[in-house]
């Protein structure tokens, strides 16, 4: 898999209510669409898992259909899909198989048929954050993730078959990242998957297709390449008629891959180190690793904090949104709560100080929008997305602070992401709510420690105090939608993230490290039953009063 960065964890820009759920299923389907011969007719979803047990609540499907369709993850059609896909001619239907054992609690098979009369069958795991992969093709295992740009040939295991390959895309001066071969045994029909740092011209593509033994060849189109706010290089910048935003990289792809050495951050004991080596705060030492991961991904200009900025705009847009114009959600189980917040706050009796009532109601903002299938940041997940904002926005107008702070509270938020995404999960099917919501107030908590002065060894102590206050969360949303109880438990992280901040901030630190505590963490959400990661099925999910709430609700017979 592609090196996480800091899109990864600040993103994916999407529609709600669920990254996992809702634009990791998205993203199978769209890597399914491009590997048909012709536009899709037929296609059957086979649903396993958490899959199974919330993809209504969760927008699965209407996700996949928009995926089939070609739209994108933040495309606010994605709503509408099933009467857009009706208006496409696209028959479809979907197959829950709740008692089916797969190696990933997000499991779909796909099977389509194109306008050509081919079939094709995929089965896709949504991994976490928005990410996902694709494990079979057509009965042969694979491993595909849409990171880097892809070349799928499909073609008889006879010698020779993979060097021609290999040599037509290196005559076409494309770089290389990575090739695999994949069969079901010798002399059979097999799968070349090669991953390219270089887009794949079309002249290359009728090149190999021409070949001998050659049965088809498509191209997977990087993620990041359709990202709105994908970084440009140099000469696109020009070709568009802009000037550079970002600045010169000013290093090679050997300084870089040199310097990343020490850059790439395994554990919080390394960030540490480094940061207190070269006297960085941590929003520093993860932006010196970002510009050397886009030096080496080929890309001419950094434009790191211009991509931070418009996913804080977004951020922003989230929470004004549900305040101004108050939605009910899919599910109709949330929808005008932060605006009652917001009331209560400002009428001079709450019972919380400004910034913490500012926090917790930005926090349920987000939620709503999210729930409403509005336009969010996952950060790291749609269903936390509401934490990292409502702390950041909340210091911003209670502390003063400006844009050019809260985008380093960005930065600062994503180090800790990223490191316990390698370390552990944020996905709620793997590792419960404290995977998603636990971590989200331990990136928040970090962030605020930095902006209010605090050392990296402070940040980590207070995103070990985040941690450490919601171990064991569960993940049980009532009726399999993203709403309750999911909007108060951003509330709650919100609120702990300030109160971990607090304690770090004062010298409070902890017993175990945040290495210590991420594994901790790792282990309780792989312990915890499958009804308690995100299946709907116990916790409050499994309420009589949830279960008679949600029996007639449009996310449950929608």
């Amino acid at each position: 898999m592609r090196t996480l960065g800091i899109r990864d964890i600040i993103g994916p820009v999407m529609i709600g209510p669920s990254s996992s759920h809702t634009a990791g299923a998205l993203r199978i389907a769209l890597m399914t669409r491009h590997l048909l011969a012709a536009p899709p007719e037929r296609v059957t979803f086979t649903l396993y898992g958490s899959f199974a047990c919330t993809y209504r609540g969760h927008g699965t499907d209407r996700a996949l259909l928009a995926g089939m369709l070609g739209l994108a993850a933040d495309d606010e059609r994605i709503r509408d899909s099933f009467e857009l896909a009706r208006q496409a001619g696209l028959t479809f239907a979907f197959a829950p198989d709740e008692g089916a054992i797969c190696d990933h609690p997000n499991t779909v098979d796909i099977e389509v048929t194109d306008a050509s009369g081919a079939v094709t069958r995929v089965r896709g795991e949504s991994i976490g954050g928005g990410a996902a992969r694709i494990t079979r093709l057509n009965g042969i295992a694979v491993e595909l993730t849409g990171e880097y740009h892809s070349l799928v040939v499909k073609h008889q295991d006879r010698r020779g078959v993979l060097a021609f390959i290999a040599a037509c895309v290196a005559e076409a001066g494309v770089n290389i990242a990575t090739t695999r071969l994949f069969r079901e045994k010798r002399g059979d029909v097999a799968y070349t998957v090669m991953e390219t740092d270089d887009a794949l011209p079309q002249a290359l593509v009728a090149r190999i297709a021409d070949a001998p033994d050659i049965a088809s060849v498509n191209v997977l189109a990087s993620d990041r390449s359709r990202e709105e706010f994908a970084p440009l290089t140099a000469a696109e910048e020009r070709a568009a008629g802009v000037e550079p935003v970002g600045f010169g990289l000013g290093m090679d792809v050997a300084q870089a891959a040199e310097l990343f050495d020490r850059l790439d951050f395994r554990s919080g004991a390394q960030l540490l180190g480094f940061c207190e080596s070269e006297g960085l705060a941590i929003s520093d030492a993860i932006c010196r690793r970002e510009r050397c991961l886009l030096v080496l991904d080929g890309f001419a200009v950094d434009d790191t904090h211009r991509y931070v900025d418009d996913a804080l705009g977004i951020m922003r847009a989230s929470i004004e949104g549900a305040l101004c114009d108050p939605r009910p959600s899919m599910g109709g189980l949330i929808g005008g709560e932060a605006a009652k917040l917001r009331a209560y706050g400002e009428g001079g009796a709450s019972l919380c100080d400004p910034l913490l009532s500012r926090a917790i109601t930005y926090s349920m903002a987000v939620l709503e929008t999210n729930a409403a299938m509005g336009r969010i940041v996952a950060a790291p997940t749609a269903g936390s997305a509401g934490v990292l904002p409502g702390v950041l926005f909340a210091l911003r107008e209670e502390r003063g602070l400006t844009d050019a702070q809260l985008n380093r509270g960005v930065a600062n938020a994503a180090a800790i992401g990223m490191l316990i995404t390698r370390m552990a999960t944020v996905s709620g099917a793997e590792g419960g709510c404290q995977a998603e919501v636990g971590t989200a107030s331990a990136m928040a908590a970090s962030a605020a420690t930095e902006l209010m002065g605090g050392s990296p060894a402070q940040c980590l102590s207070a995103a070990v105090n985040a941690l450490s206050g919601l171990l064991g969360l569960v993940c049980d949303p009532i009726g399999g939608l993203v709403e309750a109880p999911c909007q108060k438990r951003n509330a709650t992280g919100a609120a702990n993230a300030l109160v971990a901040a607090q304690l770090a901030l004062a010298g409070v630190g902890s017993i175990t490290t945040f290495d210590e505590t991420v594994e901790a963490m790792d282990a309780v959400g792989r312990s915890l039953p499958f009804e308690l990661r995100e299946s709907a099925l116990g916790g409050l999910a499994a309420t009589p009063t949830a279960r008679a709430r949600c029996a007639s609700c449009p996310g449950c017979v929608g």
